[in-house]
């Protein structure tokens, strides 16, 4: 570790802390004695550049030390049987890709059932709305009736590498149809 050792660095460490405490605390006294003097949080705030919620744990010393309890308190995990949403969430995966023969061109709208974005009308020819509409699709279809009327397979194929997907969306889909692994493999 060179030619420093670790009794030197906590040292360095603990002075800081020291030091900085220490500030802290004069600092904290001096707001304290201003705001006595009359000035009002606000001012105090608009001359030093701190934030009010800065003025008002100076202001208040209990206030502070409730924030740091709350702070140092460990967030509360989650059940033991917990699976985050991708795991729960029933992916619709198409039976065969030759059943995908949705459209290839022009605008089309998508149900709200697929789209309650209130931007359901896509423009097939434009690439952006294009790969907007099939991510929604891919991750919104209910039933393979919804991939089979709005996914087409060889524009599915084409998009596959660049499709932000979830992740489990994706293997789903991959586990199904490994061609679709091959594109991205391909892809890159």
């Amino acid at each position: 570790m060179g030619r420093f050792s670790e009794d030197e660095l906590q040292a360095v460490v603990s002075r800081y802390e020291a030091t900085r405490a220490a500030a802290l605390t004069e600092r904290d006294e001096q707001l304290r004695a201003f705001h006595a003097a009359g000035w009002r949080p606000v001012d105090l705030q608009r001359v030093t550049g701190y934030s009010r919620e800065t003025i008002r744990q100076a202001l208040r010393p209990e206030v502070r030390r409730a924030t740091n309890l709350s702070r140092r308190r460990t967030s509360p995990q989650p059940p033991a049987d917990y699976r985050p949403y991708g795991d729960r969430k029933p992916y619709v995966v198409a039976a065969t890709l030759a059943d995908l023969h949705g459209p290839t061109a022009g605008t089309v709208t998508l149900p709200r059932h697929l789209d309650w974005s209130g931007h359901a009308e896509y423009d097939l020819n434009r690439p952006a709305r294009l790969a907007s509409m099939y991510k929604v699709v891919l991750t919104e279809a209910s039933t393979v009736e919804d991939l089979n009327t709005w996914l087409d397979a060889d524009l599915l194929r084409q998009l596959w590498p660049t499709l932000w997907l979830p992740p489990q969306l994706r293997q789903r889909w991959e586990d199904a149809f490994p061609e679709l692994a091959a594109t991205r493999s391909n892809a890159a």
